[in-house]
Formats: C-alpha cells, sequence, structure tokens
C-alpha cells in the first residue's frame, strides 16, 4: 500500500515558509532560490489537494489549513531531527528518552541524580521538558513523564500505565537562626545542637509561616493533624507558587516553610534549611513516573527500574 508521505525536502520548505511566511527568507535561511522553494511548496500542496498559501500582491499568508499543517510538520522535523542526532551521538547504541516533568520535582531530585545514571547506563541520554498537566502522548514527542498529582489524577488519565515512586510528604522546616530564635522566646534552655532539634507544633504556631499558593490550606491541614486549633497564622503570611521559591524565603529567614525534604537536599546538607519540627504530613500528591499503557521500549524498561531503585533508596 503507497503511503501519503511528503518528501522531506518539501516539508523543509514548507515549514521554513510557513514560520516566516516568506518564500524570501525561507530560501535564505535553506540556501535555496525562491523559485527552488515555491516549486517545492506547489507540489507539496498538488500532493495534498488542500491550498496552504493565499498568494497576495505582498507575497504569500498561511491559509487555515497552511497553519494548522505547519505546526504539525514543524513538530515532526523537529522530532525527526532530534532522533537523528541521538542516533548521530550514540552510533546506534543506547538511545535517549524525552521526559516531560514537574520543574521543581527535576531540577532538585532528578537531575542530580542522573550521574548515577549515566555510571550504570552511559548508553542512555534522558532530555527533560517542563510539563505539569496530564497530555495525550500521541500528541507530543514524549517518551514518559514524572508527574506530581492525586491517586485520583492519575487514574483519569487515559491510556498510561503508571508507577508511584514516592509520597509528597512535607516536614516544617526554617533557617537555624529562626528555629534558634524561637526556642529562646519559648523558653527552651539553650545547649549544642539545640537549634536542630525542633520546637514543639505549639511553638510554630506562633512563627511567621511561608504558604504554598498550591497548596493554600496546607499549614491548617498539618497544625490540625498535630492537634493544635490555636494556630491564628494558619492561613497568614507570603505565598509562593513553587517549591524552589518557598525553600529560598525559608533559607532567607522570611518564615517556616512545609517543604518535602527530597526537594530541599542541598540546603538540608549546606545547613541552610533544618526541621522545625519533626512530625511530618503525608501528602494528598505523589510522584510517578507515566508512560504509554501499550508502549515500552528497554530503553524506558531500564530507566524506569533505575528510577525506582532512586526513589526507594531515598525513601529507606
Amino acid at each position: 500500500m503507497r503511503r501519503h508521505l511528503p518528501s522531506t525536502q518539501a516539508l523543509a520548505c514548507f515549514e521554513a515558509a510557513a514560520r516566516h511566511e516568506s518564500y524570501t527568507r525561507a530560501a535564505q535561511e535553506l540556501a535555496l532560490t525562491q523559485s527552488a522553494v515555491s516549486r517545492q511548496i506547489l507540489a507539496l500542496e498538488e500532493q495534498l489537494g488542500v491550498q496552504l498559501f493565499r498568494r497576495t500582491r505582498h507575497g504569500v499568508v498561511l491559509t487555515p489549513a497552511g497553519r494548522h499543517y505547519g505546526r504539525q510538520v514543524a513538530r515532526w522535523l523537529q522530532g525527526l531531527e532530534q532522533d537523528t542526532l541521538d542516533v548521530m551521538a550514540h552510533q546506534g547504541h543506547g538511545g535517549a528518552l524525552s521526559l516531560a516533568a514537574v520543574a521543581t520535582f527535576a531540577t532538585r531530585w532528578l537531575i542530580p541524580r542522573l550521574p548515577l545514571l549515566a555510571e550504570r547506563h552511559p548508553e542512555i541520554v534522558v532530555h527533560i521538558e517542563t510539563q505539569t498537566r496530564p497530555f495525550l502522548f500521541t500528541d507530543t514527542g514524549f517518551d514518559a513523564a514524572l508527574y506530581a498529582g492525586t491517586p485520583e489524577q492519575v487514574a483519569n488519565w487515559p491510556g498510561v500505565q503508571a508507577q508511584l515512586l514516592m509520597q509528597e510528604d512535607v516536614v516544617p522546616v526554617c533557617s537555624p537562626r529562626l528555629l534558634e530564635t524561637a526556642a529562646q522566646q519559648s523558653g527552651m534552655p539553650r545547649g549544642t545542637g539545640r537549634a536542630h532539634q525542633g520546637v514543639p507544633p505549639q511553638v510554630l504556631a506562633r512563627l511567621p509561616l511561608i504558604q504554598q499558593s498550591t497548596r493554600p490550606h496546607g499549614w491548617r491541614q498539618w497544625f490540625d493533624a498535630m492537634g493544635v486549633q490555636d494556630a491564628p497564622r494558619a492561613l497568614d503570611g507570603p505565598r509562593y507558587e513553587l517549591f524552589s521559591m518557598t525553600a529560598v524565603a525559608a533559607a532567607h529567614g522570611l518564615g517556616v516553610a512545609l517543604m518535602p525534604p527530597m526537594l530541599i537536599e542541598a540546603e538540608m546538607a549546606r545547613g541552610e534549611l533544618v526541621v522545625a519540627c519533626p512530625q511530618p504530613l503525608r501528602g494528598e500528591r505523589g510522584y510517578y513516573l507515566v508512560s504509554p499503557a501499550q508502549h515500552q521500549p528497554p530503553v524506558l524498561a531500564a530507566f524506569a527500574q533505575w528510577l525506582g531503585e532512586m526513589a526507594a533508596a531515598g525513601a529507606s
């Protein structure tokens, strides 16, 4: 059966012309003549039976069909180029994964561990782009996604399989100086390491709190779980959208923040943040590796196994 596949040259000419809405600029970019670009696009239109450009006195303008087709072709050419570069780089060995991920989790948890992946699987390369919402894999070039969500959200994501990596437990953290001040004001005796031993939940209720805008009731839930009813600042304080912003604000002494420990490993190691009260709260969300249900190539299977081991090691 004959496949309706235009030539790559014709698609490249069309994509450049669609992006610039100019045959002349497309020809300059591709080092071709304007007439060569025009012939390629005319042949493409004849093959499709669809007009992609409307000719005007001042040049060309995309038709609605041309604009839609141009977006699809641009994405296809970009994916083809990336796949070609991956094959060239690995000489046919190993492979690359295109991963969609929530930015903070990728930056603070995954990327610091990628050298360990390189040691075990030097043939695997991971490309990461930010994506926070569910999507259809058939509409993208992603092989898998690192997704933060509730079990219900994962269950409602059609056509995928999901591997739970870890729950998003949160714990109060703050700068050592703020914790030491709180301990002194509450009358707790000072001593070696006292600033790092934490204070009772009732003491935190009187401290400035940093709010996560995506979880506006997080502190109220934590105080309720700790049995603290008198928490006048539970809904008060500066609000930040990203955990990375919250971590920086807490490290600079702006207040106490509810943070997943796995996202502040560097700050904890450097002593910029300490646990203000060692009482975690099990969050509603978890972190999942999500991939198409009917397709898991060997490179993705190897990555999934390694990722699961890293998550288990962090939880132990």
